[in-house]
């Protein structure tokens, strides 16, 4: 199989750290892929119209996009936990995944605004709302201990991957002193060997 991915894209990192939990990342082939706003990327626009990453390709040369489907099929293909099998727990952790990505797409575009977009074009209110959407999430994981204390599963990798681009690309935005029950967690979760050699570069 082959990954698509930048070691700066959160969503390659639950990919690949969901590979290393499940023991399939020495199967995994990383191939790295560059996308940017404004870029062509016609190579990698043929693997996927969205130009986004990650991108699984099978052995049988199926693209599989989306990270929680690239996890949801590494976990199935390795009988693996990382997503709840039926009833209500699956339904929550889906619920939180699609939170959590929300999050993780506000923050980038907050990223791409600031850093890409060029001066004078900057929309400031439009930027303020989509971090004000990742923080008040931030907000909602803090007082969700079910979450934080529970098994180790997609909703606490996609977190994982949240903080660990805080960090990354915001490092000054004091989410550790407002939400100490977070830190606390992200402290904990780079014990696990698959989140510590997965967190990004320094910026």
């Amino acid at each position: 199989m082959k990954l698509t991915f930048s070691p700066a894209s959160p969503f390659a990192r639950k990919v690949r750290i969901a590979a290393i939990e499940l023991g399939l990342i020495d199967k995994i082939e990383l191939t790295p892929a560059t996308v940017a706003p404004g870029t062509a990327n016609e190579d990698y626009s043929r693997i996927t119209p969205l130009k986004k990453l990650p991108v699984l390709i099978t052995n049988d040369g199926d693209v599989i996009l989306d990270s929680y489907v690239i996890v949801e099929y590494l976990n199935e293909i390795a009988g693996g936990s990382l997503i709840p099998d039926y009833g209500p727990r699956r339904w929550k952790a889906k619920t939180n995944h699609s939170l959590i990505n929300g999050m993780l797409d506000s923050m980038l575009l907050c990223r791409y605004e600031k850093m890409v977009r060029p001066q004078g074009l900057q929309w400031q209110a439009w930027s303020d709302d989509h971090w004000n959407r990742a923080w008040t999430g931030m907000a909602r994981f803090e007082n969700m201990p079910e979450v934080l204390n529970g098994p180790f599963d997609i909703s606490q990798i996609g977190l994982v991957c949240v903080l660990g681009y805080a960090d990354f690309r915001f490092a000054d935005c004091g989410w550790r002193k407002a939400y100490p029950k977070l830190d606390a967690f992200h402290q904990k979760m780079l014990e696990r060997p698959s989140v510590k050699i997965s967190v990004p570069p320094a910026a």
